[in-house]
């Protein structure tokens, strides 16, 4: 089995790796507002029409609240809609941002995130009340949410964007997704990745801010 050697970058998802979620809380608390049809959240005209273009910029939170109304037969406030939303999120772990700390000392380290306007206020300012830090590129060498740059993973020039901007060389970077797709693309794309599944979590993937010697490819 071959070893991430010599990893010199790595890339970091931040939903399911650096936070924890859960989506069935929003599901739960959209059922709360009169939600009914569960199916509807895995449609195809509401995961790629209202989801994927949220997280791509290309609907105004304004305009996302609308659509969630319309699609799910729902009438909720801008609020409500908001706290259903995040209630998937939860806190930042602080022992996280203490091994990524770590791993900033001997690592180019980089946030690369499918996320939306609605979530990223709340974690950022969880980030900033509990940890001190005024935005991710402070934490980060630099971080990428995807309704920010116009493009979301699994697609290829989204990771080439990034490559590209800090001149990374692929078979130097390591790539860590809880999302098996998006590892496959970054794959192909020569990174190298690591598939984080639970239980495992990014502790588990270092030693003093280093990348354990024995960790192995999936």
């Amino acid at each position: 089995m071959a070893t991430f050697q010599p990893v010199k970058n790595i890339i970091f998802d931040f939903g399911g790796v650096v936070l924890d979620i859960d989506p069935s809380q929003t599901l739960n608390e959209l059922k709360k507002l009169g939600f009914e049809d569960e199916g509807l959240l895995e449609s195809p005209a509401f995961k790629e029409g209202v989801m994927n273009k949220f997280e791509r910029g290309i609907l105004t939170p304004e305009i996302f609240r609308e659509k969630v109304c319309d699609f799910l037969g729902i009438n909720a406030s801008d609020q409500q809609i908001d706290e259903a939303w995040n209630a998937l999120l939860f806190d930042i772990p602080k022992e996280r941002i203490a091994v990524i700390e770590q791993v900033k000392k001997h690592y180019n380290i980089f946030l690369l995130s499918n996320s939306n306007e609605i979530h990223y206020e709340v974690y950022v300012r969880d980030l900033q009340l509990r940890f001190g830090y005024r935005e991710f590129d402070q934490l980060f060498d630099k971080a990428y949410f995807s309704f920010d740059l116009h493009l979301s993973k699994p697609n290829p020039e989204i990771f080439e964007f990034v490559m590209n901007q800090h001149k990374l060389k692929p078979e130097e970077t390591l790539f860590i997704d809880d999302t098996l797709e998006h590892i496959e693309v970054a794959r192909r794309l020569g990174l190298q990745t690591f598939h984080l599944e639970n239980p495992v979590r990014i502790r588990d993937l270092f030693t003093e801010g280093k990348l354990k010697g024995d960790l192995k490819l999936p």
